[in-house]
């Protein structure tokens, strides 16, 4: 549980404890090496060109679609569609499959716990189609009630919508079981994974989920670029999301025809670069193994709550087996004046509502700090929050 890993992180300054990994992770060399050889002599545009060069970077760009298959035990290439991020991958969802299937008097499930990145879409599709929503609520411990989402699911829920890791109180979803209910009334389970991918084993089959989609700059690669994993039956069905280049078969003026999935919903030039660092930061927490990640940020996130039990104006939120994140809020203190004394100690966290306004409503607060690990973080990191904190206490005291 040390840090043997901080040295790969040139973003890392000495003395400074990055604690905002649940927002955006930092990046290690082998994925801004591969990320600046791809813009320098490897670069050229994927599926079009039939030079050397194209070639190689359009195999390049596919091995990319293979590897994030395997990350997430997809059983075919074909099943994952790049998209720039977990948002637009839930937005292509709701709008493509949700504006093909749900009608007025269908309904869609959505937890308490939600980022709005998984509450928007739906709400958009919903008012497009007449379908309404439901939102299953949260167990003593702030996760996901999964005996509540048993118990409301009946033949007009159509689609079941949950993340698997929260962002804000760490709670992981027990989605096998929410699978097997979504399934048994025929409604489909979309999952966000976002903050599942960079510290679980992720196996959409064991799972049982329909879609799956997560971030790469959250899993230690760049922005812009994210994978949406979709069954293959369920993807040969849906319509096109955008219109463009590369997606089509055959344009004319009077009707067009569309390419089979992926490429159906990859118009335009794609993050071809963006393809390439992903497949690096996939193979660089691959090669340090997922398990020994779950387990470094849950032991972490333990010796946080335990230490900060110690300040008793401080309310901890979520579960006590959370992975890698833990929020707080101190009495009488604003979480962003929190943050901004933490900053001056050189420890950086989140604060706010981080994207979850339904369920700050939930809890009953304005915001939360959050503090999140990630594979370079270590004891040191604690240390220094706590030590922080004790500050924040003695100004505001």
């Amino acid at each position: 549980m040390t840090r043997d890993h901080r040295a790969d992180f040139s973003g890392l300054a000495p003395g400074w404890s990055y604690l905002d990994s649940a927002a955006t992770a930092q990046k290690p060399a082998a994925v801004i090496d591969a990320v600046a050889r791809a813009y320098g002599e490897e670069y050229a545009t994927v599926h079009r060109g039939v030079y050397a060069r194209s070639a190689t970077m359009t195999e390049r760009y596919e091995a990319a679609r293979a590897r994030a298959a395997r990350f997430i035990g997809a059983g075919s290439a074909d099943e994952i569609v790049f998209v720039r991020g977990a948002t637009e991958g839930i937005n292509l969802v709701a709008a493509s499959w949700g504006g093909a299937n749900l009608k007025p008097g269908d309904r869609i499930v959505l937890s308490a716990l939600e980022h709005h990145s998984n509450i928007v879409p739906w709400q958009l599709i919903a008012e497009r189609t007449g379908a309404a929503i439901d939102v299953v609520p949260l167990t003593p411990a702030q996760g996901i009630d999964i005996d509540a989402l048993e118990s409301m699911l009946d033949e007009r829920h159509r689609i079941v919508a949950l993340n698997h890791v929260s962002n804000v109180t760490g709670a992981v979803a027990d989605i096998p079981r929410a699978a097997r209910a979504a399934h048994a009334v025929g409604a489909k389970l979309l999952v966000d994974g976002c903050q599942a991918a960079p510290r679980l084993p992720v196996d959409v089959d064991a799972l049982g989920a329909d879609f799956y989609v997560f971030s790469g700059h959250k899993l230690y690669g760049p922005t812009g670029i994210g994978v949406l994993w979709a069954r293959g039956e369920i993807l040969a069905e849906m319509p096109p999301y955008q219109g463009g280049g590369s997606m089509i078969e055959t344009v004319t003026f009077e009707q067009s025809t569309y390419a089979p999935p992926p490429a159906r919903f990859e118009a335009g030039t794609p993050h071809i670069v963006g393809a390439v660092g992903l497949h690096a930061a996939m193979d660089y927490v691959a090669g340090i193994g997922l398990d020994w990640i779950d387990a470094h940020e849950r032991a972490l996130a333990a010796e946080t709550r335990d230490a900060l039990r110690g300040i008793n104006s401080l309310t901890l939120y979520g579960p006590e087996d959370g992975s890698g994140i833990v929020s707080f809020t101190m009495e009488g203190v604003h979480p962003h004046d929190i943050a901004t004394i933490l900053d001056e100690e050189q420890v950086a966290i989140r604060a706010g509502h981080h994207c979850c306004q339904p369920l700050m409503m939930t809890l009953d607060v304005p915001a939360t700090a959050r503090a999140s690990f990630g594979i370079y973080s270590g004891a040191a990191d604690v240390e220094k929050l706590v030590k922080g904190l004790e500050r924040v206490q003695r100004i505001f005291g």
